[in-house]
């Protein structure tokens, strides 16, 4: 079990400070440098070394106004094997103030054979608030010869704009998942998938700039006004972090986080 609440402020002079910190059970968080102007940059963990069955995990990431966080993990986390019953739970509530930015960055989910997991991850946004949000999945690591013949992912998302609900992407994977994602019109034999949205006032342009960097197995699309929406399927983890990195980069101006790089 594992709680992590991080509220990042402006402190008035173009950087970003710690507002609010709580941590309880297996979710820590670390902050790797201090800095003068810039965003706040946090980076968790949970100790636990990885989710199963019955877990649950809570963490929320607030952003203030005119403030910036960014928020990526120390490892890749680890769906393992669940005992029947209850899968693991994922609750992620983000909020962006007026004025404030979040980038939302962690490393690749790698799910294990028998993995039940289920997430949800809900984004309040201010009108002119702005927040990235990249979610890496892996099935099985090739380089390990693992396959995944039986496991549950369930991933939900919504974003929520003045209080209404403006995008909301479901992802459901039951089953044989190295047979589902071998099949043409699901996933082409990729072992390695992400999601990535972009929501802010300045999303139609970086629509085509982002496009441009992309392969040919990950598309993008204006979704709505406000709202970019992309998705990446690749070989496995090394060639999806190879993809995903420039269009990162491209989205938030910045390198990415050291623990990102390949």
């Amino acid at each position: 079990m594992g709680l992590l609440r991080v509220r990042a402020k402006s402190d008035g002079a173009g950087g970003s400070r710690i507002e609010a910190l709580r941590q309880d059970g297996s979710l820590k968080a670390l902050f790797p440098r201090a800095v003068t102007h810039g965003p706040l940059e946090a980076v968790f963990l949970n100790t636990a070394g990885g989710l199963t069955g019955g877990d649950r995990m809570q963490i929320r990431a607030e952003v203030g106004p005119g403030a910036h966080l960014i928020v990526s993990s120390q490892a890749a986390e680890r769906a393992y094997r669940a005992q029947p019953g209850p899968s693991a739970r994922v609750d992620l509530t983000l909020t962006v103030e007026d004025g404030g930015r979040l980038d939302w960055l962690p490393q690749e989910t790698i799910v294990f054979e028998g993995a039940s997991l289920s997430r949800h991850l809900s984004l309040d946004l201010a009108a002119g608030g702005r927040a990235l949000i990249v979610e890496p999945l892996i099935l099985g690591r090739m380089a390990m010869g693992e396959t995944v013949h039986d496991a549950q992912i369930r991933d939900r998302w919504e974003i929520w704009r003045e209080g209404r609900l403006v995008f909301a992407d479901a992802l459901t994977l039951s089953g044989d998942l190295s047979a589902v994602m071998s099949l043409t019109g699901t996933g082409g034999g990729a072992r390695a998938m992400a999601a990535m949205v972009y929501a802010g006032p300045d999303a139609a342009s970086l629509l085509e700039p982002l496009r441009a960097l992309l392969p040919p197995t990950a598309g993008a699309s204006l979704v709505r006004e406000g709202i970019v929406f992309a998705r990446f399927l690749a070989e496995d983890g090394f060639y999806l972090r190879r993809d995903l990195i420039p269009a990162i980069e491209r989205l938030t101006g910045c390198p990415v986080p050291k623990v990102w790089r390949l």
